[in-house]
């Protein structure tokens, strides 16, 4: 009967689970809560992991040293090197590449992108196709328009860069080193070396206004 095999299937992957969270407990994986944890049989492991409550890591992830996943995250098809914080509520997609102590924030969602060290996605983004420098600052809300109905296109991001909040970059485009995108912005041109890019409506305001009932 069908739902005879639908429970073989569910305690054959309960069984799996429960050998490949030992596991990577006796390798050093600090697991909190392993129930909650989901893991794929082909997951690489670095020293002194942490992986907090109700995490998903699927095929292909490799993780460096002294990484910590936070709660509620997703992660797939990634190499993730030593010291990064992830999450919590991030989805870490194919093609992602976080080199050492970059932090990627809560529902932040990354796609076959390039983030350098010390960079950091920490609120509410989405990033894909893109390639980020060092010591760059993406703020929240920010997201790469990477896809303009036909094909994806590439974002660069220099390094040093500063990008304000809820800021959205029209891809193909390219960021260039210790400029700044001004909060609220489209950029839809490249940016030049060490300029402020900025590109806001003017502010109406009418006083006294009554609204319609």
């Amino acid at each position: 009967m069908k739902t005879n095999s639908n429970f073989k299937k569910i305690k054959t992957n309960k069984l799996n689970q429960d050998k490949l969270r030992k596991k990577a407990l006796k390798s050093g994986v600090n697991l909190i809560a392993p129930e909650t944890i989901f893991l794929s049989s082909d997951t690489k492991f670095g020293k002194n992991v942490t992986i907090n409550p109700y995490v998903v890591i699927g095929k292909k992830v490799k993780i460096g040293n002294y990484v910590e996943i936070l709660s509620f995250s997703h992660i797939e098809g990634a190499k993730i090197e030593n010291k990064v914080k992830i999450g919590p509520y991030a989805r870490i997609r194919e093609g992602t590449h976080l080199m050492t102590g970059v932090r990627i924030g809560n529902f932040v969602e990354t796609k076959k992108s390039k983030i350098k060290s010390n960079s950091k996605v920490n609120h509410l983004s989405y990033i894909g196709d893109t390639s980020i420098g060092r010591n760059t600052n993406i703020g929240a809300g920010t997201i790469t328009c990477n896809y303009d109905g036909i094909k994806k296109n590439k974002t660069i991001i220099s390094d040093n860069v500063f990008i304000g909040s809820n800021s959205s970059l029209v891809a193909p485009i390219k960021i260039k080193k210790k400029s700044v995108i001004g909060a609220g912005s489209v950029i839809t041109r490249d940016v030049k070396e060490n300029s402020l890019a900025i590109e806001r409506s003017e502010q109406e305001e009418i006083e006294n206004y009554k609204r319609k009932k």
